[in-house]
């Protein structure tokens, strides 16, 4: 799919991964609508690109949140042909603890925001994009999920985070599968170690370890290598159903 003149929703638009991938969005002609609770980051964000940006705060895991942006966005643009769920969050707590079991509350927090609200921003942008006229190929839209190494690699504490990523990946084939009828295509990245603001906030000597980490190329990835491989799958009508690991070769160790 072409990504000029058409309108792409990001999950997370407001930093990190998500914001990179706006920034390629627009830069290759396309509108992004940031759906984030960032209010401030996401329209800094729309300051500095411009009208091709919109920025709406939404819950992801609201299903009336997600239902009125995705409705804005249309209202706005005329349409909703991609699909980035970048948002999510990480947590670290063994099962467990010296205090007793893993927080179950923990638990259902992470799974909730990773997973749950990637499926209800992915379905219902599903649902928009069968409005669309079909491309030539019959394409009408692209989703791309975002899951994590650490749904094959999960580390010591990472049970909630590994879990809700790991079913990310689950859900990409029978999702591809289900759509393939209305013309909509399913992928899944799967990043490893990249420089983001959640990252940044660590010493510099754990930094220079994680650099060291990765195979090749020898450091962390940056944003917008990221924001390049989804703007490939976007234009690759040829991708779909797949998970497709983006970390230098990383492995990651149990802790």
């Amino acid at each position: 799919m072409e990504i000029k003149g058409k309108t792409a929703l990001v999950t997370g638009g407001a930093s990190g991964l998500g914001a990179a991938a706006v920034r390629r969005i627009a830069a290759a002609g396309g509108n992004a609508v940031i759906l984030d609770v960032q209010e401030e980051k996401g329209k800094a964000l729309v300051s500095e690109l411009g009208k091709e940006v919109l920025f709406c705060k939404t819950d992801v895991t609201s299903e009336d949140d997600v239902t009125r942006t995705i409705e804005k966005a249309r209202v706005t643009y005329g349409g909703v042909h991609i699909c980035v769920n970048a948002a999510g969050s990480g947590w670290a707590e063994r099962t467990v603890t010296k205090t007793g079991p893993h927080s179950l509350s923990n638990f259902e927090k992470v799974i909730r925001l990773n997973l749950i609200g990637t499926f209800n921003v992915a379905s219902k942008a599903a649902l928009a994009m069968t409005l669309n006229s079909p491309a030539e190929n019959g394409e009408r839209g692209v989703i791309v999920n975002v899951s994590s190494t650490a749904a094959f690699d999960g580390q010591i504490g990472q049970a909630a985070y590994s879990a809700s990523k790991g079913a990310v990946v689950g859900m990409t084939l029978p999702m591809a599968r289900d759509l393939s009828s209305l013309g909509i295509r399913v992928m899944t990245i799967a990043p490893g170690l990249f420089n983001t603001p959640l990252l940044a906030l660590l010493p510099q000597d754990y930094i220079k370890a994680l650099n060291e980490s990765v195979p090749f190329p020898k450091r962390i990835g940056n944003p917008d290598e990221f924001a390049m491989l989804v703007e490939q799958i976007i234009l690759n009508p040829y991708l779909n159903g797949e998970v497709i690991r983006l970390d230098g070769a990383l492995r990651m160790a149990p802790k």
